[in-house]
């Protein structure tokens, strides 16, 4: 299951409540983010366990285009995570759309 860019500012700008994941590297975040949690998806599966509360809960992953947010959605159902979303094309659909604009 995939949300796109507008959807995603829909959900920022309204307050709704999520989990945020931004699955880059520390560099790639200093360079532009969201403002969702980061965890490099290397360290992904080491930190899950903070998330247990939240298993029930919306969670939308995102990275620089889709691939490593993909597969950490991935790999977030498969430990029993029940509803991830995957942020189609990441953070360059995201700055075609609204350039450097932060939520």
């Amino acid at each position: 299951m995939e949300i796109n860019v507008k959807d995603l500012h829909q959900k920022l700008e309204s307050g709704d409540q999520f989990v945020f994941i931004d699955v880059r590297e520390p560099w790639e975040y200093e360079e532009f983010n969201l403002g969702a949690q980061l965890i490099p998806l290397n360290t992904l599966v080491n930190s899950m366990h903070e998330f247990e509360e939240h298993k029930e809960d919306q969670i939308i992953v995102h990275c620089r285009s889709g691939a490593r947010s993909g597969m950490a959605q991935g790999l977030m159902l498969a430990n029993g995570f029940k509803n991830v979303l995957n942020l189609k094309g990441g953070i360059m659909a995201w700055q075609e759309v609204y350039g450097n604009e932060k939520p």
